[in-house]
């Protein structure tokens, strides 16, 4: 009798050992067969033709796009990571605990985070496009999108400020810091690791989102020659090519293109939060 509820509980933890270890092989499994299924279709299909400085029907060349796409994430970055990071810095460091404005934000931004990307389009296409007739153009979906990924730079930079112990700022009000000098010089330096992570996954929304620039950003296949001119992204591009219908084998070559754009962004991003946090 003594035996048997250690017996029990040994079988009940190799049980979830199990169930974890077979979730993580099913997870691994489908994305390394997703991986294997869009280089398979899509190396075959690259061609110098597809990185030619200017598209036509023949070449339906992918390189605007990517100028596109690199200029929309710098934009929507721009205008998204200082107001997500100031307002979790406000929200962590300066608001009361506990209050219930900061209990409203945390629940307006959860709120946002979960609204589809079809939603930020439509809303994009109402206020920006239409409202403030600035029209299709490259200032329109990077604003959308600088929305649309507003909610988890903040939640990510909130999150990354609370795991920074309150021993490093007590250590700073006792040496006689502010709370700006103690935030800027100690609280943010080590909540950086935290707040890189939150931008990687901003980046990679912004790379591969559809829905929300086809009606803000517009779908002109050829480089923006301004902040107002049309454009389309590197994954408005894809999905153009495929619901075409005429150049499918070069929309899995695209589907390549953008996987390793979105692998070297992320590769870049974790090399930097290294050099950051050994500095």
């Amino acid at each position: 009798m003594t035996e048997y509820p250690n017996r029990a509980a040994r079988t009940s933890a190799r049980l979830l050992r199990l169930l974890v270890t077979a979730a993580a092989a099913l997870t691994v499994g489908t994305l390394l067969l997703l991986v294997g299924y869009i280089l398979v279709k899509g190396i075959p299909s690259l061609s110098p033709s597809l990185f030619s400085i200017h598209y036509t029907s023949e070449n339906v060349s992918l390189f605007p796009a990517v100028i596109n796409t690199l200029v929309l994430t710098a934009l929507s970055l721009l205008l998204a990571v200082p107001i997500g990071i100031g307002s979790a810095v406000y929200l962590v460091e300066y608001a009361r605990r506990g209050s219930r404005l900061v209990a409203l934000v945390r629940l307006t931004t959860e709120t946002l985070s979960g609204i589809p990307s079809i939603v930020y389009g439509l809303f994009g296409s109402l206020l920006f496009v239409t409202y403030l007739g600035w029209g299709w153009s490259i200032l329109a979906g990077a604003c959308t999108l600088g929305i649309m990924i507003l909610p988890l730079i903040m939640r990510t930079t909130e999150e990354a400020l609370k795991a920074v112990p309150d021993s490093f700022r007590e250590g700073s009000f006792g040496l006689g810091a502010g709370r700006l000098r103690t935030t800027i010089r100690i609280v943010l330096p080590a909540a950086i690791p935290g707040i890189l992570a939150g931008v990687i996954l901003a980046v990679g929304r912004i790379v591969g989102e559809t829905a929300a620039l086809i009606y803000t950003a517009g779908t002109a296949a050829q480089v923006a020659t301004g902040l107002m001119s049309a454009g389309r992204s590197l994954s408005v591009h894809m999905y153009m090519l495929w619901v075409e219908g005429l150049n499918t084998d070069q929309s899995y070559a695209t589907a390549v293109i953008l996987f390793f754009v979105v692998a070297g962004i992320n590769a870049l991003s974790a090399l930097l939060a290294k050099k950051l946090t050994r500095g």
